[in-house]
């Protein structure tokens, strides 16, 4: 039976990786949240298209999904000997 062909994909930098995306994500949709204003007859524009919900967290978004698929179709080396 070859080895190679039963070894799992993912190794430990895999997962490594995986998780700094999953972070990298999880602070972009939290830079984005809020803007909610308490008075429903008040209208805050500034704190509504900030350039922190605007720009930088969809952005962190993005590369947070950049290294999510990265994570994901990274593969071992495989040695010369082999």
């Amino acid at each position: 039976m070859d080895t190679k062909k039963n070894a799992f994909g993912f190794q430990p930098e895999n997962y490594r990786l995986l998780l700094i995306g999953l972070a990298i994500n999880v602070v972009g949709f939290l830079l984005m949240i809020g803007g909610g204003a308490d008075d429903p007859n008040s209208f805050n524009a500034d704190e509504l298209f900030s350039a922190r919900r605007i720009t930088i967290a969809p952005l962190l978004i993005v590369v947070g999904y950049i290294v999510i698929m990265v994570a994901i179709m990274k593969r071992k080396k495989a040695n010369k000997g082999e």
